[in-house]
């Protein structure tokens, strides 16, 4: 159980019963309350300066019971705050170091980065040296200057320097407990003075924040375990028919994922998973085939997408991959006619209509099924406040598939696991080449170069330019540089029916080069359009530049993304590092990596909220998800 000692005005808590448990917390009983981790004794009071605290606890017993609590300054005993509830949490904490996590910031170390090593805090890494050892000891702090005790064997150890010069060598079989200090912005952190005892502090409130964080979640899990919900079938025949047609090898990470939405569908409680997976690593097909479950039990699907491109692309590949089998799929967007929108609704509400695919049109008032029984979300950090309020009312009654697209470092992900309910797709498909990318200048020679080049092999081109006011003049230009390419232009402001036009004419081939804004950033697969070229590449978000190179080399091509900065362009240091990242981060599967690099760069709170964004920066991102990881498997046994 997570060991803690939770104290309230109106317990019943005799104080001998108190003093044990602060002596088995390895709270030191002292005269007078100085410093954390210490209590006193005596008549009916007990101060305590629990671990987590800025400051001692006085607390008030009457007989048997706890009469009142209130914080107070030590040196003049004044009054600082009074309380009804305090937590006492070990001023220790014994954090299990496992080996098996694949943490990934220790990979990129460099000389001069900060450095968290588990036991002794926040150092800088100064590089390897070769040291003589003894049997004795290792991994133990030294002061600089000092010589070095008789050699029996030599070892090369990292080198971390501490607060006053201080050096710690950590042996390499002690890799585990050192990682790259990762947190939030540029900011560097302070170094620890090594003994100290400002680092066991910090490492103690940001595992109460990581447990609290863990609590939350499994709360919420918790509350949904509790509703009732349609427990589908198990696969019929004709479901092993229709993934047998899959034109492609799954990958494991697909059949792993498809296995555990089936099995969340099988039972009695709404499914609420999170499927996570690169750019193009195949997680509509799993959605596709939980679809399909859903249709073969007698139940609607809905399929939620952020944009109206998106909602056509899944319905043309829902169409054909149902092809031949009995079932009705439509789409429902702000591109159909009002007369059309209505005909769709009334086979909704018929039970006509098997599948739905749709923009937010689909969360309003006027949307009726007959039986959903399976809500597909793409996407749903780009959706807005009222439609996911919307959402959480469905989550209540049918199952629910999120798709993500946003990668989040993989640490997180595996100490999320246990407190949500995910899936991760990390492994390529066959036959998938990195995009090769390259940041250059802007230059209407080489924009020529690189478009003829993907014409000659029958590819086609996306040019982003994410400004609407000279968008045209861009593609006129270009239609000057290169007239025999078929261009189009592609924008948010663009008509309905333009805007369809263009990108089926796009979709279906019929045109060569695609002028666009950030429109296609989400979910566009065009496997034929293996070209990118961003203009003004500086202005993007490390994220955006991800899911725009996502675009493209999603077939057994060679794909290239060039990443253009206007020739006057004086590059911010932030700029340069995002555009750095795109071209080091080139490997399949490297949006964990980028999820790193974006992490660096502007921060997480997006992931864990500001509350957790403090704990993180005390002790380090991956520190903070061993933290993490322990409170969700501590409360996980718990629950149980």
């Amino acid at each position: 159980m997570f060991d803690y000692c939770r104290l309230y005005v109106g317990q019943a808590q005799p104080l001998e019963r108190l003093i044990q448990q602060l002596l088995h917390f390895d709270y030191r009983r002292v005269d007078q309350v100085a410093d954390p981790g210490e209590f006193a004794a005596r008549g009916g009071v007990l101060d305590v300066f629990p671990a987590t605290f800025e400051s001692p606890i006085r607390v008030e017993l009457s007989g048997a019971c706890i009469a009142s609590m209130r914080s107070f300054n030590p040196k003049t005993l004044e009054t600082l705050d009074r309380h009804t509830l305090v937590v006492v949490l070990p001023r220790t904490v014994h954090t299990k170091i496992s080996v098996d996590v694949p943490f990934e910031s220790f990979v990129d170390l460099q000389e001069g980065d900060s450095a968290v090593h588990v036991d002794h805090g926040i150092g800088r890494y100064l590089g390897r040296e070769t040291i003589a050892s003894t049997e004795g000891p290792v991994g133990s702090p030294s002061r600089s200057g000092t010589s070095s005790p008789p050699a029996a064997r030599s070892q090369d150890a990292l080198v971390l320097e501490y607060a006053d010069g201080d050096r710690l060598y950590v042996p390499m079989d002690q890799l585990h407990l050192v990682q790259k200090y990762v947190a939030f912005g540029n900011r560097q952190p302070a170094l620890h003075t090594l003994g100290g005892t400002a680092w066991e502090r910090a490492k103690t409130k940001a595992y109460v924040g990581a447990w609290m964080y863990a609590k939350s979640l499994l709360d919420l899990q918790a509350r949904r375990v509790a509703l009732p919900g349609h427990a589908f079938a198990a696969d019929q025949p004709w479901q092993r028919q229709f993934e047998t047609a899959f034109p492609y090898r799954e990958t494991p990470d697909q059949l792993t994922a498809t296995a555990e939405v089936k099995r969340d569908m099988e039972r009695p409680q709404p499914m609420d998973r999170v499927l996570l997976g690169d750019v193009g690593y195949g997680k509509t097909e799993v959605a596709i085939r939980a679809v399909f479950k859903a249709v073969m039990d007698q139940r609607q699907a809905a399929v939620l997408v952020p944009t109206t491109i998106l909602a056509y692309q899944h319905h043309r590949t829902f169409t054909a991959r149902m092809q031949g089998f009995p079932i009705q799929v439509e789409m429902l967007t702000r591109f159909q006619s009002e007369a059309q929108q209505r005909g769709i609704l009334e086979s909704l509400a018929q039970g006509r209509c098997d599948v739905v695919i749709g923009t937010h049109r689909l969360l309003s008032g006027d949307v009726r099924f007959k039986g959903l029984g399976l809500l597909i979300v793409d996407e749903e950090q780009r959706f807005g406040v009222q439609d996911k309020e919307r959402l959480k009312q469905w989550r209540t009654q049918v199952d629910v598939l999120t798709l993500s697209a946003t990668p989040i470092p993989r640490t997180l992900y595996l100490s999320l696991v246990g407190a949500r309910d995910l899936s991760l797709i990390a492994t390529p498909p066959e036959n998938r080449h990195p995009v090769k990318t390259q940041v250059v200048e802007d230059d209407e020679a080489s924009m020529r170069r690189w478009i003829r080049r993907e014409l000659e092999r029958r590819g086609q081109v996306y040019v982003v330019h994410n400004r609407v006011h000279n968008i045209y003049q861009v593609a006129r230009r270009l239609s000057q540089l290169v007239p025999e390419a078929r261009l189009g232009v592609a924008h948010g402001q663009m008509g309905e029916g333009e805007l369809e036009a263009v990108m089926v004419a796009f979709i279906e081939g019929r045109l060569d080069v695609l002028v666009t804004t950030t429109i296609i950033e989400s979910g566009i697969d065009i496997p034929n359009a293996n070209t990118l070229i961003v203009r003004q590449a500086e202005t993007f978000g490390l994220a955006d530049l991800y899911q725009l190179r996502g675009r493209v080399g999603r077939f057994d091509r060679r794909a290239y993304a060039y990443l253009t900065v206007s020739k006057r362009a004086v590059l911010t240091a932030e700029a340069r590092r995002r555009l750095e990242a795109m071209t080091e981060h080139t490997a399949l599967g490297s949006g964990f990596k980028i999820a790193m690099e974006d992490l660096k760069i502007r921060g997480a709170g997006n992931l864990l909220g500001v509350e957790q964004s403090g704990h993180v920066s005390a002790v380090g991102f991956d520190l903070y998800c061993r933290l993490l990881r322990e409170a969700v498997s501590k409360l996980t046994v718990t629950s149980r």
